[in-house]
């Protein structure tokens, strides 16, 4: 068991497996319990479960995480629960497949931020492999007809989840700063941050009048969230990113579209179209070449 925690890429492949899971989850979640509700639930849940675990590492570290609280803050916050309340708010609007594959756009992010702050250029079958994921993340927006982008006739849940997309993107460069605490006590705290911020969206939900209370179904859907999206995949991610950095981790991310696309189809039967085969082909035809872009120059400087 250890040993496989020490393997980045059986790690990524099991959080792609999980946030895959995510969209199918908040489908099943839209009528049953409302977006900003889900969300606050998702992390009052997940602080339930992992304050047992991590609430000794949290008080050895307690310091630290004074010292860092407004960082580990602003991760909660925006990575966590903004990140969270419009991934299950565009839910409602398009579908788990479309979501999905728009989360492929998130590489392009994380090699901008690497890029601008810190000088990490990728080698050019990176930017290769980044430009076919891009290709497929376009198709999907556009539903298959491209000439809608240049009308900026866009669903209203694709560009929520493109909003999403660039927030989730800018926390994984963002956690090259992030305080050297306890995985544990880092995911208790942050947890809790997502919580705390995620009031807010929920109270304004509340005045507006869209709050839809959890029936049966859409509390089975905040417990799985919070467990398996939450938790656990947070937690992968997290040990993912140092094992290999941001840019390399950031790119299995393109395999929750493969997982969540054929869940989408055997669980909400939804339809897998002509274009959504085209966009998958273009994204995991992407990943693969900029992980052998990778291989190469690592390759490349060990003979040097």
């Amino acid at each position: 068991m250890k040993s496989l925690f020490r393997n980045p890429f059986i790690l990524l492949i099991v959080v792609a497996l999980l946030w895959g899971g995510n969209a199918v989850a908040g489908k099943l979640a839209v009528g049953h319990v409302s977006p900003m509700l889900l969300t606050s639930l998702r992390w009052l849940f997940a602080c339930v479960f992992i304050v047992p675990f991590a609430w000794q590492d949290a008080v050895r570290e307690w310091s630290l995480i004074r010292q860092h609280w407004l960082t580990l803050f602003l991760y909660g916050a925006l990575g966590f629960t903004t990140f969270n309340a419009l991934f299950y708010w565009a839910l409602n609007y398009t579908s788990a497949i479309n979501v999905t594959i728009e989360q492929s756009a998130m590489p392009l992010i994380v090699f901008l931020g690497n890029f601008l702050l810190f000088g990490l250029r990728p080698v050019k079958l990176q930017m290769l492999g980044f430009s076919l994921t891009l290709l497929g993340v376009l198709i999907t927006v556009a539903h298959g007809d491209l000439s809608s982008l240049l009308s900026l006739d866009l669903n209203r849940g694709d560009a929520l989840m493109l909003l999403a997309t660039l927030l989730y993107g800018g926390y994984t460069v963002a956690l090259r700063f992030r305080p050297p605490l306890h995985w544990r006590s880092m995911i208790m705290v942050l947890a809790f941050f997502a919580f705390i911020s995620s009031l807010p969206f929920s109270a304004y939900e509340y005045m507006a009048g869209y709050t839809i209370m959890p029936d049966a179904r859409g509390f089975g859907v905040v417990l799985y969230i919070a467990i398996f999206p939450s938790l656990i995949a947070q937690s992968l991610y997290m040990r993912g990113v140092d094992l290999i950095g941001g840019n390399r981790a950031n790119l299995f991310i393109n395999l929750v579209p493969v997982f969540g696309s054929v869940l989408a189809v055997v669980i909400l039967s939804e339809e897998f179209k002509t274009y959504h085969f085209l966009a998958l082909s273009l994204v995991v035809g992407g990943i693969l070449m900029a992980e052998q872009g990778v291989k190469k120059s690592l390759a490349h400087k060990s003979v040097y």
